[in-house]
């Protein structure tokens, strides 16, 4: 049995990052031999030293729904409302607070009034169906009124929201930020491509589900939750060009990782698809596109570090991490990277 419980290591509190560095890149990189487990400390702009002409690079090029609304009702109590899953014409799956204040009925304001909403149905976990009555485009709307949904563990506010996204994210759809790739600035991959290292994206939008804990004992007790991805036409062509070329497939990220493994034949062969997944990737799991990785540090038993652990071996990953947190790294999403190869 693999236990949950194998995944756990102590991290000082004071190591989560709460704000992101003011140069994307400047963050630093900890690199990690999959095979031997040897470590090496570098910084992210670094990272073309260890890339070679003939890889791919697999970005996630989704962009982070400004999903968080705060608002008011009629009487004037303030409440939230974090959008989950658009089901259409203006419906969606949403989080609200207070709940007892926002059951079916119930009438939200946001901003001036320019978006208003009503709480239409209540389902289970505690999540609400909620219409949104607005003029123009939601996106726009959004834009102006949403704030970052930030993960639970970072309490600072944001002061720039364009600092959870990408430089390179595009299709809107995301309840998180791929976060590994928050490193990466447009010189970098330029430098990159420059090298003879191709530039390839695919789409998941990662969901709030990836921060759910796993509560089961035995991991295979776990249920995965499900987002949806895609791969187009030109990054199947370059992924697979790069496996016959001897090239190595590098994922930014496990989202990135998550979709090529998803929808790889089981040779490897990559062809345009899109649909949703639940992948759940852990020690045991027989790597079918992906040989290298780069990511940021993941939450203690979680199914992030047992995907890292799969790649590189959960014994190499948590000396890496010890040694991470000896060395005063930075932790999740506004911290430091990982270059498992």
């Amino acid at each position: 049995m693999i236990k949950t419980s194998d995944f756990n290591f102590d991290l000082p509190q004071e190591l989560i990052a709460q704000t992101p560095l003011s140069r994307r890149d400047a963050s630093r990189l900890l690199t990690l031999d999959k095979v031997t487990g040897q470590v090496g400390h570098h910084h992210f702009y670094e990272l073309p030293e260890f890339l070679r002409p003939g890889d791919c690079l697999v970005l996630n090029d989704s962009r982070v729904l400004p999903a968080r609304l705060i608002g008011h009702r009629p009487t004037g109590g303030a409440c939230e409302v974090l959008l989950l899953t658009d089901k259409g014409e203006g419906l969606w799956e949403c989080l609200v607070r207070p709940g007892r204040k926002l059951r079916a009925g119930a009438q939200v304001i946001f901003g001036d009034g320019e978006l208003t909403a009503t709480v239409e149905q209540e389902l289970a976990d505690g999540k609400r169906l909620v219409r949104f009555h607005y003029r123009g485009i939601f996106l726009e709307v959004l834009e102006r009124l949403g704030k970052m949904p930030l993960p639970p563990y970072i309490k600072e506010e944001l002061r720039d929201q364009e600092r959870y996204q990408t430089v390179y994210s595009k299709v809107v759809g995301s309840a998180a930020a791929p976060t590994a790739g928050l490193h990466f600035t447009p010189e970098l991959l330029e430098h990159i491509r420059e090298m003879g290292v191709k530039v390839c994206y695919v789409t998941l939008h990662v969901g709030l589900g990836t921060f759910r804990p796993v509560k089961e004992e035995n991991i295979l007790d776990h249920e995965m939750h499900s987002e949806f991805c895609m791969i187009s036409q030109e990054t199947a062509d370059i992924i697979n060009a790069t496996r016959q070329g001897g090239g190595r497939v590098i994922c930014v990220g496990t989202t990135s990782c998550r979709t090529v493994e998803s929808f790889a034949a089981e040779d490897g062969t990559m062809s345009p698809r899109s649909g949703w997944t639940n992948i759940f990737i852990y020690p045991g799991y027989r790597f079918k596109v992906m040989d290298a990785l780069v990511t940021n540090f993941h939450l203690p038993e979680s199914t992030l570090i047992m995907l890292v652990s799969a790649l590189a071996g959960r014994e190499h990953v948590l000396a890496a991490y010890e040694e991470a947190v000896k060395e005063r790294y930075r932790f999740f999403s506004f911290g430091d990277a990982m270059f498992i190869s």
